[in-house]
């Protein structure tokens, strides 16, 4: 995704509508219990992209999901689709499901997450792989690993 290119996307119903206008800063996969129950699905798609590059165009989303100071999760009110992850403010970016967009195969993971949760009989491709969630020191190497990758393609 170039950064002119804007990508567009929003939550079954249409309701909650985003767009993201800067790179990603990574594509991932996360195998997470968590995910896994929030998706009702083998594992979670998501987007990091740098805060400013992140706009809600149309809705008012509810925090759904794990509640507290770890993390929040932002979902539609009325078809109750996962849209999006604010962590930490401090850190700049924010997690949004990558199957949500309007063409979800602009989509390329680069690294799943959580990976010894992961089932047994799922096959991914991807460049990285964590059993657990990186440590955060690993997150610069990891994005300019991803930006490389990404530009080669």
């Amino acid at each position: 995704m170039g950064q002119a290119h804007v990508l567009e996307g929003g939550c079954r119903c249409g309701q909650v509508r985003f767009q993201l206008t800067a790179p990603p800063l990574i594509e991932s996969l996360c195998h997470c219990s968590g995910c896994k129950r929030m998706t009702a699905s083998a594992f979670s798609t998501t987007i990091s992209v740098p805060t400013e590059g992140f706009e809600l165009v149309s809705g008012k989303p509810e925090v759904g999901g794990i509640h507290g100071d770890e993390a929040h999760h932002h979902h539609c009110p009325w078809c109750k689709s996962w849209v999006f992850t604010k962590v930490d403010p401090s850190m700049g970016f924010i997690n949004v499901r990558a199957t949500l967009l309007d063409d979800p195969r602009a989509f390329l993971p680069y690294v799943e997450m959580q990976a010894a949760e992961k089932l047994s009989w799922l096959h991914t491709e991807v460049e990285r792989r964590y059993d657990r969630f990186p440590h955060l020191h690993e997150y610069p190497e990891l994005i300019a690993g991803y930006a490389a990758w990404r530009a080669a393609r």
